[in-house]
């Protein structure tokens, strides 16, 4: 499959705001403040609102800075009667108005966030976390993972929705609620001691997690398991998808950017790049990948981009993100076989990302 790329961009501000819509005593219809990320994700190509070919994230990035503009160190009730994540989303969503707007998204703490997209479905997400032991029992001889061992897991719950006009979705206390009891499960325990986990890989976890709040919470719509910062698994019931993160350090040029423009000099990132693959279950191990093997099998392309310059690799159009993930498509194809969305980022939040298959982006950035 072709596959469609996305621009991605991500501006912060800082703000202040009450929710009055919140039942009495709640703490945000106290006056408080935030600070704010916007995320907007926008299909490419990108027509006419970006000034060359390649130039659509930067072009986006400063879309988005131009919308919050107004929104940065103001009282936000000045601006929308009732500034939820969710309203917030719709207020940028109208004033970016560009084609192929797909997503616009709010984070307004590092854990919790709302995401809109064009046909008004929100997608509200809240992070909790709790430390643990555990041990694959399965995994071949010599595994580390093996070995008893712990992690500082984090979890997301998602919950998906139709707003049909309403002002915002899934409380985020009601889906810290929905997490308590498993917390006091969770937290400070060895995995493998709780029923149903005797194999407690992310995949594993996910789901457990899942059965436990899906029949409470009929809004739940994925279930994210960060097994360490840079590995993890998302589950919705029926369906798997992990990802691996990994960076590489990279100089570059953008030959088709126009005369004068500094992105025409040797300059260079640090880049962010995640893997992700859908794939089925393998009921032995517990795991549908082994996120050590997706790193391997990563890495003869790595060498490739990390320390080098990336306008001169050979096959490449250009270096800007769209580019560079076809080309690493394409170099990864027979390599990772389930592999199906890359994102890339040039600077955090900032980049584009490329899926196929049949699920799509599925989740937000």
């Amino acid at each position: 499959m072709a596959g469609q790329g996305y621009a991605i961009a991500a501006a912060p501000f800082e703000a202040a705001r009450q929710v009055a819509i919140l039942p009495a005593g709640h703490r945000a219809r106290r006056l408080h403040g935030h600070g704010f990320l916007a995320r907007a994700r926008v299909e490419l190509p990108a027509g006419c609102w970006a000034p060359f070919a390649g130039g659509e994230t930067d072009a986006l990035l400063q879309r988005l800075r131009g919308a919050v503009a107004p929104l940065d160190y103001a009282r936000l009730n000045d601006h929308l009667p009732v500034p939820t994540d969710e309203n917030l989303a719709r207020w940028i969503r109208a004033r970016l108005d560009l084609p192929g707007l797909e997503r616009v998204g709010i984070q307004s703490t590092r854990d919790q966030g709302a995401d809109l997209d064009r046909h008004d479905h929100a997608h509200v997400w809240r992070r909790f976390r709790f430390e643990a032991a555990h041990q694959l029992p399965n995994v071949p001889p010599g595994h580390p993972c093996g070995r008893m061992h712990g992690h500082g897991f984090e979890v997301i719950l998602h919950a998906g929705q139709h707003l049909d006009h309403r002002d915002m979705g899934v409380d985020f206390d009601r889906l810290e609620a929905c997490w308590a009891p498993l917390r006091a499960e969770l937290d400070l325990a060895c995995l493998n001691d709780l029923p149903g986990l005797d194999n407690p890989t992310s995949e594993r976890l996910a789901a457990w997690i899942w059965r436990r709040l899906r029949p409470a919470l009929l809004a739940l719509s994925w279930v994210t398991v960060y097994e360490t910062a840079t590995a993890g698994c998302h589950f919705d019931g029926r369906r798997y998808r992990i990802w691996k993160e990994l960076t590489f350090e990279s100089a570059l040029r953008l030959s088709r950017a126009p005369a004068g423009d500094p992105r025409r000099r040797l300059h260079g990132h640090s880049y962010r790049i995640r893997l992700h693959l859908t794939a089925p279950l393998d009921e032995t191990m517990g795991w549908t990948v082994d996120y050590g093997e997706v790193k391997a099998r990563f890495e003869p392309v790595c060498r490739e981009l990390d320390h080098h310059r990336l306008d001169e690799l050979a096959g490449l159009e250009d270096a800007d993100p769209a580019s560079l993930l076809a080309w690493i498509r394409t170099a990864l194809a027979g390599r990772l076989p389930y592999l199906d969305r890359i994102d890339l980022e040039e600077t955090p939040g900032c980049g584009a990302l490329l899926c196929w298959g049949e699920e799509g982006p599925a989740l937000p950035v």
